[in-house]
């Protein structure tokens, strides 16, 4: 072996030796890892323990008061909070107990239930909005659902309806064809923080569910000679809201008992339920007043010649309910004349010679503002937590004219809006396109809700029966309608004060 040969083999050697060192001392490296587990809590890091199954036994059993308010049989630690295994050399383990009481501190502990998640789609007035609601038990949420639900629909309607068992209309009636929520509703089955209302009893979830809140309800005791119509207007309420937040009662003329608790707040759903009926019913149709005048009669000489007769048609209706209340304006299918509406006839002495300064006295010779049939969708009364001051007229169509209630000059318009408005909307004030005219004896009539396409403007001299505007949705607004009120004043201005519609009539 020559002296090149034998460098080769030494170097061979050397290098065998020196990976047969490294192996050995990775080996002893190996030996010496252990397996730990780092606990974080808000992405802090607590410390770390040789045992993950000892913290979250010690969590569970340490947590009995919490298994006892909830009636749980196990409780797991916050949300936010993380386990990772990993090798390590250190020997620097932190104690369990000093874990724990580090995550007890933050009292945030959980709990196996269900996360309720609410989405309420963005509008024209409102972004999309989410709500979520916990419970331990789906049973919880489903029966508050069908309380909420039952509040606005008679609940042996809504049983027929869920199992299409409704009957047929063969007179007058009618029946729900679709009932959905406007919100996306989805439920997952998630850890709880216990630092969240977690709901177990489903009356309390219904409330929240009916009024928005948890706080008790505004209650009311009923007097000796209470009636519904009288404490619902005492408190603010239409009927149909005081009946919607005490669904014991089935109609307006229930009896109240002395003593009797009742709730008068104003209902704030978190959920929109919409039904959309088919309805059948007889409607009442006002009749109107005319005068013939007998010059051979003194002039404070006034007989009613033709008693009026209120008509009566039945009309059949695609009706749209959102939480309990009719949508202002509604679909006329059909409808057929039960009894034809006849005028007051009013015999009147001759005209009274004009007295400067002085206008000539309101007769009470009002005509209708609409064509015929037509269906009233809300009334004189409170709405929504205000008071409705006129009444709103639908059911002849979006387009169909608006008349002049009375011989008049026009005031004020308005034209600026769209056609079609939305609930919230505050073009026109909230009334869209608008007419006001001033009558004598200081009358006014405002016709909202209109069509841009007026067919009088500020200063025109009308009659009664003259085409005004036509009929639509504009400013603030939940269907085709109009919105007819009556005022003593030029409305909205000081002293002016609004008056029913009816009482012309």
């Amino acid at each position: 072996m020559n002296k090149k040969q034998k460098g080769i083999t030494l170097l061979i050697t050397i290098l065998s030796l020196m990976i047969m060192l490294l192996i050995g001392f990775g080996n002893r490296l190996k030996d010496s890892s252990k397996t730990v587990f780092q606990v974080y809590l808000n992405g802090q890091k607590l410390g770390l323990i040789n045992n993950q199954e000892e913290l979250l036994n010690k969590i569970n059993e340490e947590q009995t008061d919490i298994k006892t308010t909830y009636g749980v049989d196990k409780v797991y630690p916050p949300n936010n909070f993380e386990i990772i295994r990993y090798k390590t050399y250190e020997e620097e383990i932190t104690p369990v107990e000093e874990i724990y009481n580090k995550v007890k501190d933050k009292g945030d502990f959980t709990i196996k239930g269900y996360t309720i998640s609410i989405t309420k789609k963005k509008t024209e007035e409102s972004d999309e909005k989410k709500l979520y609601i916990y419970v331990l038990d789906t049973e919880v949420f489903k029966k508050a659902l069908e309380m909420l639900i039952t509040a606005f629909v008679d609940k042996e309607d809504y049983q027929n309806y869920i199992n299409n068992t409704q009957e047929e209309i063969t007179n007058v009636g009618q029946i729900i064809e679709h009932m959905y929520f406007e919100e996306s509703i989805t439920i997952k089955e998630s850890n709880i923080s216990i630092k969240d209302k977690i709901y177990t009893d489903a009356t309390e979830l219904g409330q929240f569910l009916l009024f928005g809140k948890e706080e008790t309800s505004k209650k009311y005791t009923v007097q000796k000679g209470d009636t519904i119509a009288g404490v619902a207007e005492a408190n603010q309420l239409n009927t149909e809201e005081f009946l919607i937040a005490n669904p014991r009662f089935k109609s307006k003329d229930s009896l109240l008992a002395i003593g009797e608790e009742v709730s008068v707040d104003l209902i704030s759903p978190v959920l929109t339920l919409v039904e959309e009926l088919h309805v059948v019913e007889d409607t009442e149709q006002v009749y109107e007043s005319e005068e013939v005048r007998d010059n051979s009669k003194p002039y404070d000489y006034r007989e009613i010649t033709q008693a009026g007769i209120t008509g009566i048609v039945r009309t059949t209706q695609e009706v749209k309910m959102t939480n309990g209340e009719r949508s202002q304006g509604t679909v006329l299918i059909s409808s057929v004349t039960i009894r034809e509406a006849v005028n007051e006839i009013a015999t009147i002495g001759k005209a009274r010679p004009t007295v400067s300064g002085r206008p000539p006295l309101n007769t009470g010779n009002w005509g209708w503002p609409t064509n015929r049939p037509y269906i009233i969708t809300s009334n004189y009364e409170w709405r929504w937590g205000s008071f409705h001051n006129a009444i709103d007229i639908s059911g002849t169509g979006f387009g169909s004219p608006i008349y002049a209630a009375k011989d008049g000059t026009v005031v004020q318009t308005n034209n600026n809006c769209a056609n079609i408005g939305y609930y919230g909307s505050w073009c026109g004030m909230s009334y869209g396109n608008y007419i006001v005219i001033q009558h004598s004896n200081n009358y006014y009539t405002m016709y909202a809700h209109l069509t841009q396409d007026l067919k009088v403007n500020v200063g025109d001299r009308v009659g009664r029966g003259q085409v005004i505007g036509l009929m639509g949705s504009s400013g603030s607004s939940t269907g085709t309608h109009l919105h007819y009120g009556v005022s003593i004043g030029l409305p909205h201005s000081p002293g002016s004060r609004w008056l029913s519609p009816w009482s012309l009539y």
